[in-house]
């Protein structure tokens, strides 16, 4: 398969196959769709005009995705609205919108890319043997380029926070 890349991310120190070509600083953002917790269609042109920090996670039912979630939660409560959050991760609508409940989360827009792995494919996080998300953190500009990645190379480790709103604060600035 094209874009297939073995080894590129691990799970607890074993290697493990990524799917999808990964997208760099600069590239256009590509188009995604995926389902919101109202099993709705949501793309990426859903979201235009603001910047977009999009993490990808595995589940958020683990706690790494959790904790995670919720800092990022936490983050959006200090943005302006020009600032939009996405967690994407192939966890159902349903187990979603279970989890932004018990978490208190709402302030994180989660999607679901369980249907058809279309954002996994496009952003090149899609862990083969566990039809999951690589963990990863993008920042998409207004204009839609991609202005920070990071592929987090061990699925058990968290992504750089510091580093990530770093770059937000850049973006914003102008």
């Amino acid at each position: 398969m094209n874009g297939e890349r073995v080894g590129a991310v691990t799970f607890k120190g074993h290697p493990l196959t990524v799917l999808g070509e990964p997208v760099k600083v600069g590239d256009k953002a590509p188009e995604f769709t995926v389902i919101d917790n109202d099993l709705n269609v949501r793309c990426l042109r859903d979201y235009a005009g603001k910047v977009k920090l999009i993490a990808a996670v595995p589940s958020l039912d683990t706690g790494v995705c959790d904790a995670e979630t919720r800092r990022w939660n936490q983050v959006a409560s200090e943005l302006s609205d020009d600032v939009v959050i996405l967690t994407i991760s192939a966890d159902l609508p349903f187990a979603q919108k279970r989890w932004c409940g018990a978490a208190g989360v709402d302030r994180v827009i989660t999607l679901s890319d369980h249907r058809d792995m279309s954002f996994a494919l496009s952003y090149g996080t899609y862990v083969k043997e566990l039809r999951l998300e690589q963990r990863a953190v993008f920042i998409i500009d207004k204009e839609d380029v991609i202005r920070y990645v990071e592929y987090v190379p061990e699925i058990a480790q968290h992504p750089d926070y510091e580093a990530a709103l770093e770059t937000l604060r850049e973006v914003l600035k102008g």
